[in-house]
């Protein structure tokens, strides 16, 4: 007997773009974490670790470090498939397991539901490359005026003209 069995398909991550200053993904933010985001079109990822400098208390990771990821990812959800930036109005966050500095992280990001380009719900997790959790979240996330992006657009580093008419998707 032959074995027939079918190659799983090949998913390509696109790199995002980052900026100059943010506190997650900043380049120039020299108290910052240096995220790289990567997409599929549908989700957002990144892979990280964090410091002993990030701990709250006893050798765990605070809280606010990472709910702070959660956000961003989540945002970069919102945006890759609405090719729209927003704030975030509501957050929750459930912490499962601690993470301790030199923890290997990943996080996911993916859009729940759009509500007809007035909010946006998504999703956030971060976990251990065995997928066990550390933290998960949601959160609504309202979309910045365009007339207010001009501003932000010139922070960003890296292809940005899939934010922009109706350009191609990050996935594609």
């Amino acid at each position: 007997m032959r074995c027939t069995a079918v190659a799983p398909p090949i998913i390509v991550m696109r790199e995002l773009p980052h900026t100059h200053h943010c506190f997650v993904c900043g380049e120039s933010n020299a108290v910052g974490l240096k995220l790289r985001f990567t997409t599929d079109g549908r989700v957002v990822q990144t892979r990280f670790r964090l410091r002993a400098a990030h701990i709250g208390f006893r050798g765990v990771v605070h809280g606010g470090i990472l709910t702070t990821v959660l956000d961003e990812i989540m945002v970069w959800a919102c945006a890759v498939p609405t090719r729209q930036f927003a704030f975030c109005a509501e957050l929750t966050v459930r912490f499962l397991n601690p993470v301790r500095p030199d923890d290997e992280i990943i996080a996911t990001g993916e859009l729940l539901t759009n509500r007809k380009n007035r909010i946006f719900e998504a999703k956030g997790v971060l976990a251990n490359s065995s997928g066990q959790p550390f933290a998960e979240a949601t959160g609504k996330y309202l979309p910045i005026p365009k007339s207010d992006l001009t501003g932000m657009m010139t922070d960003l580093i890296g292809d940005t003209s899939w934010l922009r008419d109706g350009a191609d998707s990050p996935a594609r």
